[in-house]
């Protein structure tokens, strides 16, 4: 049985616009404002492999999130986009000394296929230090 410690909580972000529906979710997590300044009203779909979906603030172990997602969302085909994961309270969300902490980065993403993108960052999944709690893990969609 894993602590509570090494739990991840995941966010699923697409920065492009708002809308209120969401916008209560993000705030009670504090992704609005300390994150983004209001809520997107595009979401991902994210799942992996493991069989699990994040769903806009579940909790989610280490072990669920080891390996890259697939990610998914409603992109213009002939336009290119830029994925960012990360953790922007890290080490913890008491204690975020460092800030952020990227989990994976990638550039040019024709449309929504992601594996055809440049990848800046590898993915690192989660794995919160001993004692630090639940991480935030935000995810970005930005078009070029």
């Amino acid at each position: 049985m894993l602590k509570t410690n090494r739990l991840v909580s995941l966010f699923l972000i697409c920065c492009m616009t708002s809308v209120e529906t969401n916008e209560d979710v993000y705030k009670q997590n504090e992704v609005v404002p300390d994150v983004i300044s209001t809520a997107p009203r595009n979401l991902l779909k994210i799942s992996y492999d493991s069989g699990v979906e994040v769903n806009l603030g579940n909790t989610l172990t280490p072990t669920q999130v080891k390996n890259a997602p697939k990610i998914s969302w409603d992109a213009e085909p002939d336009s290119l986009y830029t994925l960012a994961m990360t953790d922007p309270d890290a080490p913890s969300r008491k204690d975020p000394r460092f800030r952020e902490f990227e989990h994976w980065l990638v550039v040019n993403i024709p449309g929504n296929a992601v594996d055809q993108g440049d990848t800046i960052a590898e993915y690192i999944g989660s794995g919160p230090p001993a004692g630090t709690g639940l991480l935030l893990i935000s995810f970005f969609i930005l078009p070029l």
